[in-house]
């Protein structure tokens, strides 16, 4: 039994933030690069574990399978207290957490889903989705600035959307945008970019 979790992921994707949480609870894995828009065998072995096509899609020591970023994070955070992903049961911030985590991948992230490639969905009248989606998606960032602390978004405590802001904010509105209107977030941000455990996967995606 292989004691390395296995990361199926794709560069500057939200893979990347699976991937920031392995690193900072230290957990070993392989990684492997998967273009899960084209046909090809990695994305054939991407289909078999996963039937959505979608990354991060990753593969536990022992074999199982788990997708989902905010479902492997809870995992690593109930596997692996010490790496600190969220805060403790008991802890009155972690109500918080919870519900701006599941707000970050209920409702922000699905705007990527429909908005990058709208004719997928909607055909012709594609250009008018990925306008709202863009819309709506600086609308909730800006929600999200409303209730960011300082210098962490849970304030003194860090956590895992510490890490989700780190690699959003890389994506459409991009960090200009940020500085300019949500600057809490912006901050933090560049916060995580300063992680040195961080350097080189951030190298790695987004340089």
């Amino acid at each position: 039994m292989t004691q390395r979790w296995r990361m199926l992921g794709c560069r500057g994707c939200g893979s990347a933030i699976v991937e920031s949480v392995l690193v900072i609870a230290g957990l070993p894995y392989e990684r492997e690069e998967v273009d899960y828009t084209q046909k090809g065998p990695a994305r054939d072995r991407l289909l078999a574990l996963n039937p959505l096509g979608q990354v991060p899609t990753v593969v536990l020591p022992g074999g199982k399978v788990m997708s989902e970023s905010a479902a492997i994070i809870l995992h690593i955070d109930e596997t692996h207290p010490a790496a600190c992903l969220l805060p403790k049961v008991g802890d009155p911030l972690r109500s918080d957490a919870l519900r701006w985590l599941i707000f970050v991948v209920s409702a922000i992230y699905p705007t990527f889903t429909y908005g990058d490639e709208p004719e997928k969905w909607i055909g012709d009248a594609g250009p008018m989705l990925r306008e709202a989606t863009h819309a709506h998606r600086r609308a909730l960032w800006k929600q999200l600035e409303s209730v960011t602390g300082a210098p962490w978004f849970l304030g003194e405590t860090r956590s895992a959307l510490d890490l989700y802001i780190g690699v959003m904010t890389h994506w459409r509105p991009r960090r200009d945008w940020f500085e300019a209107e949500c600057p809490k977030l912006f901050a933090i941000a560049k916060a995580i970019d300063a992680d040195p455990r961080l350097t080189t996967l951030w190298a790695a995606n987004f340089d």
